[in-house]
């Protein structure tokens, strides 16, 4: 177990597109020092679970329903994080609301990818909530998580033009290319000790 670089823990829920790209940027050094050494998965049939496999990082999946509370298995969660030193949590579509046992625990240590510009659409279908709004420009915000609904203080934001007649399915490859792009590029950031937090605001020196 290396303990020369942050190791990190991305939580996802789904197809997992957005751990490949941050496991393939590591492979590749992209990501500095820093290193994917587990993926927290709530569903053990998703698809990011044989990603994983495939890339030969390690696993802890589990059945929400098997537990008591959110908290019951957030404490297991937390367990497995401090046995692999696990030092930054990426939430990559994690589809469940934390509590403070590991908010609390990992604060100014957890972010999360949103596939908006926050404040705008937060929550669940924020394509669809941009495209029912009429909106000409959305985009990706990349924040820390606090106890609210993707209301933590904003580290990145990149912005994408919507086109004429753009739906949810023409406009979501194009903001997944954005997060596969920003997601690796503040992990590194956060890594070299760049990113600074104070209060709701966050600078990154150059």
């Amino acid at each position: 177990m290396s303990r020369d670089k942050l190791r990190i823990a991305v939580f996802a829920s789904g197809s997992g597109s957005n751990f490949q790209a941050l496991a393939e940027a590591a492979r590749a050094g992209e990501l500095g020092p820093a290193e994917i050494a587990l993926l927290v998965c709530d569903k053990p049939e998703a698809k990011v679970m044989s990603r994983a496999s495939e890339l030969g990082i390690e696993t802890f999946a589990f059945r929400p329903k098997e537990y008591a509370s959110r908290e019951a298995y957030e404490t297991e969660i937390a367990a497995e994080l401090a046995a692999r030193g696990i030092g930054l949590i990426v939430l990559a579509g994690y589809m469940r609301i934390l509590t403070d046992v590991l908010v609390g625990a990992y604060e100014g240590r957890m972010i999360n990818v949103h596939p908006s510009l926050l404040p705008a659409f937060p929550g669940v279908r924020a394509i669809e909530q941009a495209l029912d709004y009429g909106v000409k420009v959305t985009g990706v915000t990349i924040h820390f998580v606090d106890g609210g609904l993707d209301s933590g203080p904003i580290i990145a934001q990149r912005v994408i033009e919507l086109a004429p007649g753009d739906t949810a399915e023409t406009l979501a490859p194009r903001i997944h290319a954005i997060e596969h792009e920003l997601l690796p590029q503040t992990v590194r950031l956060i890594a070299e000790g760049r990113v600074k937090l104070a209060g709701r605001f966050v600078t990154v020196d150059a």
